[in-house]
């Protein structure tokens, strides 16, 4: 089991998007996974991302696999981390 699993709360290391908050929608493979932020929420775009570059947290939203932005933004509002989520590092 990984610790990189559907639903995981991340926060991003490298790249442009560095600092911000991010969930695990998909795995994969062993090297990559896909994450979104949603960007209307962090400004995290829908993209594949190697594990790396991802630093995870505790928290864990539950969502499916393949979950729309929609469906992340519902999660993160139920679980009241919306503000959580804006906040860049």
């Amino acid at each position: 089991m990984t610790i990189l699993d559907v639903g995981r709360i991340c926060v991003k290391k490298l790249g442009r998007e560095a600092g911000r908050k991010c969930v695990v929608v998909d795995i994969i493979d062993k090297s990559f996974v896909l994450v979104t932020g949603p960007q209307a929420l962090s400004g995290v775009k829908r993209r594949r991302a190697n594990v790396n570059h991802l630093e995870p947290i505790a928290a864990k939203l539950k969502v499916t696999r393949q979950a729309s932005d929609e469906d992340i933004i519902k999660a993160v509002e139920a679980e009241g981390k919306t503000e959580e989520m804006k906040a860049n590092l």
